[in-house]
């Protein structure tokens, strides 16, 4: 029996809908208290409450027309929780600006034990009441992050089963609570891997994925799916162009991925800022492949590495920072719709983002 109120599915669709209309896509801001060094750090800032507050302000105080290319906002718990300096909550700003909040909710990476060091995600076991509350205090759509690893023999089985499952039971509790869940079953770029590999691992997770999803009964048309886009790996010495990068991945998701999901909102990978908008216009592009979903993005790195490089921690830079993420936005919101030419390259520019074996 179906066990989701017909007035809970139109409302899931509709967000899911919203998140991924034409021109727009997520700005994921959901770094880690511990992760935020990483970008603090560089510019001589300690990872303090009150820089990570300052520095999601900068984001998030950027014109409203940032919201003519950005739908969506992925927070971190603490972050939902902060406000401006005049006192107004982050999330309230941004919806008042047409931006729905979204929310981070797992809870990391942890071993998964008999495997040849790959992962599963913590999380699931206050997960509904976490949900309840998010929701009540503002929260639409939330993401949860699995990763899988590329090398001999991986990824397993087993750990490939073990995220699946994760995943759907995530969805599941989101839905129950009235909000959207992003599923996100990251395939790692770490690895000298070719690109014909990784599609056949993509194909291989996604069909696992959206079994799982079946078996726990979720609700298609009130999801989205964050993939990584189908590269080679990083330390590949073979090059492939956007056009191979591009097939490669539409075919993938062509293959496991049914028409009812409203959308796929890309990760960016490590790429750089300029490769992940290149990627994701000619995905929209790519001919004699149907698309039946919206091909858009839920970057982090390649929305804020020239922000990061223009703001340097200075209140004189805030202005110059903006105006990175306007950009950066502006260039994705036509990538999604296979309408960028290109060149239009930030602060950070073709500078590679890639991390190895991420965590955040």
């Amino acid at each position: 029996m179906p066990y989701l109120s017909e007035e809970t599915k139109q409302e899931l669709a509709r967000i899911a809908q919203a998140i991924v209309a034409p021109g727009k896509g997520i700005l994921a801001a959901d770094e880690s208290t511990g992760s935020m060094t990483k970008k603090l750090g560089p510019l001589g800032l300690e990872n303090v409450e009150e820089n990570r507050r300052l520095y999601r302000q900068v984001l998030f105080t950027t014109d409203a027309a940032l919201a003519n290319h950005i739908s969506g906002v992925i927070f971190f718990d603490e972050t939902f929780y902060q406000k401006t300096d005049d006192g107004i909550p982050f999330p309230q700003l941004l919806k008042s600006r047409g931006i729905i909040p979204g929310i981070k909710v797992d809870k990391g990476l942890i071993k998964l034990s008999g495997t040849d060091d790959e992962t599963t995600t913590q999380g699931l076991d206050d997960l509904d009441a976490r949900c309840a509350q998010y929701k009540k205090d503002g929260a639409d759509f939330a993401k949860w992050r699995c990763a899988l690893k590329i090398g001999k023999n991986l990824p397993s089985q087993l750990a490939i089963i073990e995220n699946a499952n994760v995943l759907a039971r995530y969805a599941s509790i989101c839905q129950q609570n009235g909000i959207v869940p992003i599923v996100e079953p990251e395939i790692l770029p770490d690895g000298d891997h070719d690109l014909e590999t990784t599609q056949y691992i993509t194909e291989k997770v996604l069909a696992a994925v959206y079994k799982a999803l079946s078996d726990h009964h979720i609700y298609l048309e009130g999801t989205l799916l964050k993939p990584n886009m189908v590269t080679a790996g990083f330390q590949c010495t073979k090059k492939y162009t956007a056009e191979q990068n591009a097939r490669a991945t539409v075919t993938a998701l062509s293959r496991t991925v049914p028409p009812a999901v409203p959308g796929i909102t890309f990760l960016s990978g490590g790429q750089s800022e300029e490769d992940a908008s290149v990627n994701l216009n000619t995905m929209n592009q790519v001919a004699n492949i149907k698309r039946p979903w919206a091909l858009t993005f839920s970057f982090g790195r390649a929305l804020q590495a020239s922000v990061l490089s223009a703001w340097q921690g200075k209140l004189e830079n805030v202005a110059k920072a903006q105006a990175e993420l306007l950009k950066r936005a502006q260039a994705n919101g036509l990538a999604a719709q296979g309408k960028y030419v290109g060149g239009s390259a930030g602060a950070a520019g073709s500078t590679s983002l890639f991390e190895a074996d991420r965590n955040y």
